[in-house]
């Protein structure tokens, strides 16, 4: 099927979650503009602009667009931000990253993921940037970043996480039991201190690694 057969879709799901608070412009046109049915199975792409999280192999999922969008707008990235992104799963959450200027830093532990992501975002013409490893550990090769967002519900905060970030940076990150967890906003302020936000009431796949739940 034609990709602009979906443009209807798309901005009628970006009106959707308008009407569910998302307030950032920015994070709804790139709602609006990336396809989303290039990231979901072939089976399931007649709901590939339903509010819902989608399977999308290997136990893994693509999230619910609600929780993109208020994962990127609590980022509050830039054009030119340098973002971390821990769970690459089918590549959406880089893709909307990407299109809002960002440079793209992104890490998987399944490799048949890493490798389908990194396919489809290289034919769709996204610059990312990939690596198959332990995500709870980071990535200081590139560090610090601007953001960095965890796409997967960890039992506590990694450390490691927050000494990648720039100071005035900002850590994502769902924190919780393995049943429901809620989304912590952690910014690194000039003097290495932290505040922290949160936003209840969410539920992503575990975060395995050394600073997340064992597999």
């Amino acid at each position: 099927m034609a990709d602009h057969a979906f443009n209807r879709e798309r901005q009628e799901l970006a009106d959707i979650l308008r009407k569910k608070g998302i307030s950032d412009d920015r994070v709804l046109a790139a709602i609006a503009s990336v396809h989303r049915h290039r990231f979901v199975q072939s089976a399931l792409i007649h709901r590939a602009y339903e509010d819902v999280a989608l399977p999308i192999g290997l136990n893994q999922t693509i999230s619910q667009p609600y929780t993109v969008a208020v994962m990127t707008q609590a980022l509050g990235v830039q054009p030119g931000d340098r973002i971390l992104e821990i769970g690459t799963g089918s590549g959406y959450q880089a893709a909307i990253l990407a299109t809002m200027g960002c440079q793209v830093f992104t890490i998987e532990r399944h490799l048949e993921l890493m490798n389908q992501a990194r396919t489809l975002l290289e034919t769709l013409g996204y610059r990312v940037v990939f690596r198959c490893a332990d995500g709870t550990l980071g990535w200081s090769n590139y560090a610090p970043y601007n953001g960095i967002v965890v796409t997967a519900g960890a039992p506590v905060v990694p450390d490691s996480l927050i000494k990648q970030l720039k100071p005035g940076g900002r850590l994502v990150i769902p924190v919780g039991d393995e049943r429901i967890q809620n989304l912590k906003v952690i910014r690194l302020l000039d003097d290495n201190r932290t505040h922290t936000d949160t936003i209840e009431g969410f539920k992503f796949v575990p975060l395995i690694g050394v600073h997340g739940w064992k597999s």
